[in-house]
């Protein structure tokens, strides 16, 4: 088997080549990419590997936009430190998702996953019409409303009304778009588990936002962006460098 990495951190790449070097020594990795511009020339100019690992946030934006360059036939296996792109990812061939940091026994997962599904197939358009058929039947659904407290009642808050989420002196809030504040009792992490990355982005450590409360971006110093939303928050919403080009195709998505 044939693959290709697709990871700008080296030391990650390195770590990443090596599990598969010990998982299956006949794996060739053809080539480590660590942007995706050195990805579109490359996969411009050479064969389709077998199977391709590709890190979704990389130095120059997301791995996303190499496929609006180029046509990846061959199956791929993301990996990402945010859980919440696993739905995006299973929408370009992927076969798996695998969160960081990397252990071997999720990787001897995926590629064993890989050779089951390639059993039976000689070419790659059979497979990849097997992958994307068994993703849709296992499509994730997402919470439509939280239960919370009011005064001495528990209503129903419909995420659709939510224009994000923060973390407030430890606590978690809920600012509706009619600004009404409401406490939730789990993390961000594991809310953005629940939530639809189509309508939710986080934003950072201290922020999920909505896309109907991007009011605005404004270009901030070092690359970054702040995010402007049409209700009040106690802080400026600050995108790092890295998430700026992945919130730019969340919101043009």
């Amino acid at each position: 088997m044939k693959t290709v990495i697709v990871e700008d951190e080296i030391f990650a790449a390195q770590a990443l080549q090596g599990l598969i070097d010990e998982i299956d020594a006949s794996i060739e990795v053809l080539a480590v990419l660590q942007s995706a511009e050195d990805s579109i020339e490359w996969f411009d100019t050479h064969p389709v590997p077998d199977l391709v690992f590709m890190d979704i946030h990389l130095a120059d934006g997301s791995s996303f936009a190499i496929f609006d360059a180029v046509n990846i036939t061959c199956p791929i296996v993301f990996t990402t430190a945010y859980d919440e792109y696993a739905l995006k990812a299973f929408e370009v061939n992927s076969i798996d998702y695998l969160l960081k940091p990397i252990n071997r026994k999720d990787l001897e997962r995926a590629i064993n996953k890989y050779k089951n599904l390639m059993v039976g197939f000689d070419n790659n358009s059979a497979l990849i019409n097997k992958l994307m058929a068994s993703l849709k039947q296992g499509e994730r659904t997402y919470k439509s409303y939280f239960l919370v407290s009011e005064r001495d009642k528990l209503i129903p808050l419909a995420t659709a009304d939510v224009a994000c989420i923060f973390i407030d002196e430890k606590m978690v809030k809920a600012v509706t778009f009619a600004g009404r504040t409401y406490y939730l009792d789990q993390t961000l992490d594991e809310l953005m588990l629940q939530l639809s990355p189509i309508d939710f982005f986080r934003a950072n450590r201290q922020y999920i936002i909505a896309r109907k409360a991007v009011k605005n971006m404004t270009v901030w110093f070092g690359g970054k962006l702040a995010v402007n939303l049409s209700v009040q928050t106690p802080e400026k919403i600050i995108v790092s460098k890295l998430k700026a080009g992945e919130i730019k195709r969340w919101i043009a998505m």
